[in-house]
């Protein structure tokens, strides 16, 4: 429904127009099974025709298709294309068929260990879909439920604090058609850049300022995140008990969850440790763990705290003696203090012993770097599935059942249990820019099928369109398709996927690598 003038591209900036032809301007992008590609290495080639233009996305500034462009081109490549077995076709610049009322745009045949497979590639338009993003910080971003902003505009919320992360739900349909045109133009285009890897920019309604990038660490507050706790006060204290005996009388471990005090846990008790007098301002739990010690924030083990001593009460005299020594210290080994009891049972601070440097080291050592982590979320709709086969209940089932494996760009994806195909893909294990977006507001993203042969057929596949992965690595597509693919690229697999057709792979990441 989109009208694209000659020599231009469409609003999408994935079609053009060129002299009445449709033009897919994003490369078609092929995985690659290679010994010395290294993950994620790119090795793009041209398939060019008269006259060729875009080995990949052009900067076409005002849209203007003419000239050259050799961008990206391989020179050591000579012409001699991988086995097709250690080639597998993504959706990654495959282009779509939508509304899929024909085939969808790759139906690709070819041997895996001696059985014919088939993989049918396209990419589908997710109006349905969102991003689920993992933070790696003890700190309070802000309360479960509070609003996420880009630019001004809601574009998600705060969901559920997890071990040692803080996590956000970003997308959904509410936001991307549900609201204002300029909420839905927002949220596609946060989740774009989210899911190609690209940092974005966010706020937390009476909350943190962030940044955001798949793998890398998040900046909260201008200040870049460096540790993930290596677990809640209580777990500390069990880690590192049998380490502090002997060295000092008594350890807090400043949690805003869990905080252990050690002469009252049970890691403490089974080695020995003497009682020390000490009085904790939080609901007690279990023996030696506390909650609630203080607000959440951004300050000691994810609490408000700049002063530790702010959670202590009196020391009980008829247990604590003076000159004894106490350690508080947080469940990332970023804050830490030393204090010893003077004649009146009141803690002074000192310089930290050498004695105790070790163990604030070792709990550093322990603590994983803080990265974010975004996994794209998308629900495979009717229309999607119908480009597969002509019942596309069968291809639920399929799936359902593990018959069908589906990737993203190559990718192995978390498939949820229950009704329809609602899948969870790692985007940073995905090909570089594997995401587009069209204006409804919708995201664009890689989706491919993989099934048996026969099993393709008894689903009621489009049997009449499939070609094989020699003719598809040729850019030949079936004949259903009204656009004109310009280039292809090779990428190297990323390595800590497993190959897309290799036999034994789960088809949900609850039982894979």
């Amino acid at each position: 429904m989109c009208y694209i003038a000659n020599g231009r591209a469409g609003a999408c900036d994935r079609y053009a127009n060129e002299d009445g032809q449709l033009v897919r301007l994003d490369p078609l992008t092929i995985l690659e099974r290679r010994a010395d590609a290294g993950a994620g290495e790119v090795v793009p080639f041209l398939v060019r025709s008269e006259g060729g233009l875009h080995a990949g996305r052009p900067d076409l500034g005002e849209a203007d298709l003419s000239g050259q462009d050799t961008r990206g081109q391989n020179e050591g490549w000579d012409g001699n294309p991988v086995t097709p077995a250690d080639k597998f076709i993504t959706a990654v610049g495959a282009g779509t068929t939508y509304p899929d009322y024909k085939p969808a745009p790759f139906i690709v045949s070819s041997q895996v260990e001696g059985i014919d497979m088939v993989t049918v590639v396209t990419e589908g338009i997710f109006s349905y879909c969102g991003a689920k993003i993992k933070i790696d910080t003890d700190r309070h971003i802000g309360e479960e439920r509070n609003l996420v902003r880009a630019n001004g505009e809601a574009i998600g919320h705060v969901t559920t604090g997890e071990y040692g992360s803080q996590m956000l739900s970003i997308g959904g349909v509410h936001h991307l058609t549900g609201g204002s045109k300029k909420e839905g133009r927002t949220t596609c285009a946060s989740l774009l850049a989210l899911c190609n890897g690209e940092a974005v920019e966010l706020t937390i309604d009476d909350g943190s300022d962030l940044v955001v990038q798949a793998n890398q660490p998040p900046v909260i507050n201008g200040e870049v995140e460096q540790r993930m706790r290596v677990g809640c006060g209580s777990a500390t204290v069990g880690m590192f008990a049998s380490q502090w005996k002997g060295l000092v009388d008594e350890v807090v471990v400043v949690d805003d969850h869990i905080t252990g005090v050690m002469s009252e846990h049970q890691a403490g008790r089974v080695i020995g440790w003497e009682s020390t007098g000490i009085k904790i301002m939080g609901r007690k739990s279990t023996p030696g763990r506390y909650f609630q010690v203080a607000e959440p924030g951004t300050g000691w083990g994810g609490t408000n705290l700049t002063d530790p001593l702010a959670i202590l009460g009196e020391f009980d005299s008829k247990k604590a003696n003076p000159g004894q020594s106490l350690l508080m210290v947080s469940t990332t080994g970023e804050h830490f203090a030393y204090y010893e009891l003077d004649d009146n049972l009141q803690p002074i601070q000192l310089d930290i012993p050498k004695r105790l440097q070790v163990s604030i080291t070792r709990i550093e050592e322990n603590c994983e770097p803080a990265l974010c982590s975004v996994l794209f979320m998308g629900g495979a709709g009717g229309s999607l599935r119908a480009g597969v086969t002509e019942n596309p209940v069968h291809l639920t089932r399929s799936v359902q059942q593990a018959i069908t494996r589906v990737t993203c760009g190559g990718t192995p994806v978390y498939r949820w249990p229950g009704g329809g195909i609602t899948i969870m893909a790692d985007v940073s294990r995905m090909p570089d820019n594997s995401f587009g977006y069209v204006p409804t507001p919708a995201l664009v993203a890689p989706i491919e099928f993989t099934v048996p042969l026969s099993d393709y057929e008894a689903l009621g596949g489009h049997m009449d369109y499939i070609v094989s992965i020699e003719d598809a690595i040729q850019g030949l597509m079936g004949p259903q398709n009204d656009h004109v693919l310009k280039g292809q690229q090779a990428v190297g697999m990323n390595s800590l996927n497993p190959w897309p057709t290799d036999s034994g792979q789960p088809n949900s990441l609850d039982k894979s690598p």
